[in-house]
This record gives C-alpha cells, structure tokens and sequence, in this order.
C-alpha cells in the first residue's frame, strides 16, 4: 500500500465543540481503483477533490454504494470499530445487487485501520463523540454505454462528529403516496439512488414541520417500513415491535445489535409486519408508548410524533424509555465503557500511526 501524508494537518482549524454532520473531513483518505478485472494497489493520500471524466459511467447511471461506520476513542485513548465485519459484508452485497465487483476484505481492513492510525487525533473521546466512516464505490468508466462499467473507485473518507438529530424533536410523516423501495428492486442496498429519491418527498414533510418520513410499502401505503434513513421500532405495553428486513429494507446493523442487545436486557421483542391501523388503534387505546429510529448515525433517535392523513399525534413522555435505555448500553458497548457480551467491538491498532 502506498502512504503519502498529508504536509500539515488541518486539524487546529476545527472547532470540534461546533460541528456540523459531514462537512469537516480528516487529513487522509483511502483510494483503491479497478481495473481490467482486478483491483490495483491501493493507496492513502491526503484528502484532496477527485478528477473524473465529465462521461464516468456513475454521473450517468448511477451505480454507486456506500457504507457509514463509526470510530470511537476511550479513555484510555484506544480506538474501537463496531461490527465493521457486518460493514464490509453489506457493502459488497450492496454491490453485487449494482453489478459492482466486491472488494476484497484483505484490503478494506488493512486500509481501514491504517486510515484511522493515520488520523486518529481527529477521533475524540466523549460522550457522543465519534468519527464518522464512509466507505463507498462508484463506476469511473469514461463514456455513456447504458451499461455496467468495466472501471472502479472504491474510497473511505473519515468526518468528526458529535451527536446528531440531537437539537430538537423529532416528528415524522406517515408515506401514503411516496415510496422508498418496491419488492424486486434495491431497497436492501445502501445504494446512492435509494438516498437522492428520497430527498423530494422529506422536503415536502419538511414544509410541514416534519423531520423524516416512515415509509410504507409501495403496493398498499399501508405496512410501516422504514423512518427516513433510519430503521424504526415500535413499542406496544411493553414489546419492541419492528418490521422484518425484506429486499425493500435495509438490513441495519443497529437494528440487528438492537434486537439482540433486547433480548439480552430482558425486552420482548416481535419481529413482524405492522400497519398503519394498528399504529393508530395503540395510540388510540394507550398501548403505543414509544417510537425510535435506530442507524450509525443516530445510534438511537427518539420520535415525539408523527402525521398522518392531516392528523397529528404526540406521544407521552415516559420514565422507563426503552429508547434511552438501550442507546446507553449501546453506546457504552461502542465506546468501550462497559462489557461487550457479544464480541461486537474491533479494537484498531494505531501504533504504527506517524505524527503530522
């Protein structure tokens, strides 16, 4: 692997009390192309634009991928990983579902640590700390042949960041005419097209004083799938309900450490279809006590409220918040402030880091 390090670093110009969700980025960034059937060595440069040929292939027909991580500093100042295993796994069969090559895991995980040992000041310690990681891989072929490109970019650039979603409440809008995903197609991939179609319909919920949107399914608008970017729990007295994963639905790794972390709690948890109608009869009758969204991101988003068919609904504070309690146990597992039951956390050795 070629290593070429950055001059001076950027990082005393960062506000890291100020931050931004993905607008400041780390000194380095992972590069690695394919071509003609193989992938090249790869190569960590400093963070730096790109030069692309105005007919790549992805500006075209948009195959592109990606995933995001997460990087968390102890107080010991180690640097831990979260299921970066179930990372790599999604991202290539994300991108075989693009007719894109899989990479290597080899190289993924020598890049990847090698990145964040190169950087690793950028990783903070703190609550609600942490370093954002995205990997992602897009078609650079020259020319407009509507087909699958012969050449590939596979990169991994790295952001600080703080809390997010943290600054107000969050309501969603219940989808009765948008979708995010049909059967057949490509809601199971963190594919860049899957984000873009999503963006007019939030912007419609925005005008309306909505976060996020729950997305139902396309042939009914009646199953609840997903919250925005997020995968959605429900809890009904005192069971944790979310809708099974489907190749409408992305298979979150929150969504699944989740489920487990439950069930290790004590939590019921039921994995099945739920309506809208059954929504609404819970809340009716005072069974529907919470709402959350769960991503990389977010870890765990609680949800006030949500809309539908021009009515409002607001859900009650509760003392027991099952939300809280395991976006707590979550977080101390990540950030290496509690046991680990589960062999979940991937400890990154930054020894062979050089100061900059």
């Amino acid at each position: 692997m070629k290593i070429t390090h950055t001059k001076e670093s950027r990082i005393k110009n960062v506000d890291f009390d100020n931050l931004s969700f993905g607008e400041i980025f780390t000194d380095h960034m992972f590069v690695c192309d394919y071509k003609d059937g193989v992938w090249n060595t790869p190569e960590i440069m400093p963070y730096q634009p790109i030069q692309m040929d105005p007919s790549s292939s992805v500006f075209h027909y948009g195959q592109a991928v990606f995933e995001g991580m997460k990087a968390y500093k102890d107080e010991s100042n180690e640097v831990w990983l979260f299921r970066p295993d179930q990372n790599f796994e999604r991202i290539n069969k994300s991108s075989e579902r693009l007719s894109m090559p899989t990479f290597p895991k080899e190289l993924f995980f020598n890049g990847l640590e090698k990145l964040l040992s190169l950087d690793k000041e950028w990783i903070k310690k703190g609550t609600g700390n942490s370093l954002y990681i995205r990997p992602f891989v897009f078609a650079s072929q020259a020319g407009v042949q509507a087909s699958a490109s012969n050449a590939y970019k596979f990169m991994i650039i790295c952001s600080p960041v703080s809390s997010y979603y943290s600054s107000s409440e969050v309501h969603v809008q219940v989808a009765e005419k948008y979708s995010r995903a049909a059967s057949g197609g490509v809601g199971f991939a963190k594919a860049a097209g899957n984000y873009a179609a999503q963006f007019y319909p939030t912007s419609l919920a925005l005008k309306e004083g909505f976060q996020q949107i729950i997305w139902t399914d396309a042939n009914t608008h009646e199953y609840l799938e997903e919250a925005g970017t997020m995968n959605i729990f429900f809890r009904i007295n005192d069971t944790l309900v979310t809708t099974p994963t489907s190749d409408r639905i992305l298979d979150g790794i929150t969504r699944k450490s989740i489920l487990r972390l439950s069930e290790h709690l004590g939590i019921k948890t039921d994995v099945r279809p739920i309506t809208i109608h059954e929504l609404l009869s819970a809340k009716k009758d005072g069974s529907l006590k919470e709402i959350f969204g769960a991503g990389t991101a977010v870890v765990v988003s609680p949800i006030k409220g949500f809309g539908y068919q021009n009515e409002r609904y607001v859900l009650e504070d509760i003392e027991d918040s099952f939300a809280q309690k395991l976006k707590n146990h979550m977080v101390a597992i990540q950030t290496n402030a509690a046991e680990d039951p589960f062999g979940w956390r991937y400890p990154v050795n930054t020894t062979d880091s050089v100061s900059l």
